[in-house]
């Protein structure tokens, strides 16, 4: 089983030697590939015949070492543009393809520490295929014994574990000790043989690994194996940074879904569904519903400036004292926000804040309401789709004293009064007028069968606006968006 380190130096070279690059050791020898390399990146060139003269062949030596240079240097500069674990993952298989000349592969992503996420991603392989290979004995597998012995990330520095070698199978039919099992599988699938290489650093631990499988039987060469070694070390340093990344986004997403309802009440006259969805690195949209006395029903959406862990604790403070201003005095929606602005002004002078509180009395079919610096809500029924007339009003925050007038509508039978925050119209990547412009035609053509269900209405509107999901380019931008059908 070869290593990944580099073997030997050059002995016929009389010049100063030229300084390591990247751990190249130009004396590794070239194979050809068996597989054509990625699109725009240049293969490794395989080494000239040797020729008399030495100088020829110092030559050709520094042309091979520049040739793995240029390739890694190509191969990590697609891989560090990668954004997210499965896309680096197939980054990953795919590079690696082009270095060892397989034309299958697989990556696990296992993290030894058991907090995920953990996934397979398939390089010319189906998904039944995937299904197929995982059935081979985790410790016979071309993986498994990887994973198995592939260290914790807790280590002492006095005893530190070591990172296993690749595995290299070069005929599955002739190998010893290979499991029946794993046998049936290669044959059902057609490969021959395979590398796997662990994705494994001492300093980032065991995050998983990779195998390639070859149509008949071969391994890779010495040359191939230490470019896909130090591509590999590379490659599971930009995975735990991703790893992190993602953690993160999981955990900021988890908070703030638990610093919004966790359902909606229920208020005979009124069906209500909510959607909310956390942008990357987590903003401080929310919405709220709560019943008030005598059969009333308060509905508020907002945004807290930032993103992050602050904005998500401003947002829930935020949340918790609109709810108390709306209990004491939610009738009237300009007091509601006209409280909520002195205590933002007062407890966190440097944010800002929009908000929107409706008082509703679903058996009346009326609303009262107000707004700070937020998008006017959409009326959606069978003869109209039209934005509710509200006043211009500066955020919370940005006055020494804030107040604006209320405004009253009456919603028809059946109509849907939508609720949303500004996130669903930057979401668009469109000038507002434009994004405006958008929603109204997204809220116009809601099916005729969905306009009895809000939480279809919510869903059709999210479908038509952002038909990719979420711009990912748009940082930090949640989505709210809060239906009340009245019966």
């Amino acid at each position: 089983m070869a290593s990944n380190a580099p073997v030997g130096k050059p002995t016929d070279m009389s010049a100063p030697h030229m300084p390591k690059v990247a751990g190249i050791d130009s004396t590794v020898p070239g194979p050809p590939h068996t597989t054509a390399p990625l699109s725009g990146v240049p293969a490794a060139a395989a080494p000239s015949e040797p020729v008399s003269p030495p100088g020829a062949l110092i030559q050709d030596r520094l042309a091979t070492w520049v040739s793995d240079l240029t390739t890694l240097h190509e191969l990590t500069e697609r891989l560090i543009r990668t954004a997210s674990l499965d896309e680096a993952l197939r980054e990953v298989l795919g590079a690696g393809s082009a270095l060892v000349g397989a034309r299958r592969g697989m990556a696990v992503l296992e993290p030894a520490d058991g907090l995920g996420p953990a996934s397979t991603i398939g390089l010319g392989l189906a998904h039944a295929e995937l299904g197929t290979i995982e059935t081979v004995p985790c410790g016979a597998g071309h993986y498994g014994r990887l994973l198995d012995g592939l260290p914790d990330p807790v280590r002492t520095e006095q005893a530190p574990e070591r990172i296993p070698d690749p595995i290299a199978i070069r005929d599955v039919r002739t190998e010893e000790g290979l499991d029946p099992r794993h046998r049936e599988v290669a044959a059902r699938l057609g490969y021959a043989a395979s590398y796997a290489l662990p994705l494994a650093t001492e300093e980032a631990g065991r995050l998983g690994a990779a195998v390639w499988l070859y149509d008949e039987p071969a391994e890779p060469t010495d040359r191939q194996r230490h470019l896909i070694g130090l591509y590999g070390r590379f490659a599971t340093e930009h995975l735990a940074r991703l790893l992190q990344v993602e953690r993160a986004r999981v955990q900021v997403a988890t908070i703030a879904e638990e610093l919004l309802p966790s359902r909606l009440p229920r208020v005979p006259g009124v069906q209500l569904a909510a959607r909310h969805r956390t942008g990357p690195r987590g903003g401080g949209d929310w919405y709220d519903a709560l019943p008030l006395p005598e059969g009333a029903l308060g509905l508020a959406v907002g945004s807290v400036s930032g993103t992050g862990p602050s904005a998500l604790a401003a947002m829930g403070r935020l949340r918790a004292s609109l709810r108390a201003y709306a209990v004491m005095e939610g009738e009237d929606p300009v007091a509601v926000l006209s409280d909520l602005e002195l205590l933002l002004r007062l407890t966190e002078p440097a944010r800002s804040a929009t908000a929107l509180f409706a008082y509703a009395e679903p058996a009346q079919r009326r609303i009262v309401l107000a707004g700070a610096g937020h998008a006017p809500p959409l009326v959606i029924g069978e003869r109209r789709t039209e934005f509710v007339e509200t006043s211009l009003s500066a955020p919370l925050g940005m006055l020494s004293c804030w107040e604006a007038p209320s405004v009253e509508l009456s919603p028809a039978p059946g109509e849907t009064v939508l609720l949303y925050t500004d996130g669903l119209l930057r979401r668009t990547g469109d000038a507002m007028d434009r994004a405006f412009a958008r929603l109204h035609a997204a809220a116009s053509s809601v099916p005729r069968a969905d306009r009895g269900d809000p939480g279809a209405v919510a869903d059709h509107v999210l479908r038509t606006l952002l038909p990719e999901g979420l711009d990912t380019a748009v940082d930090g931008e949640d989505v709210v968006l809060l239906a009340a059908r009245f019966e």
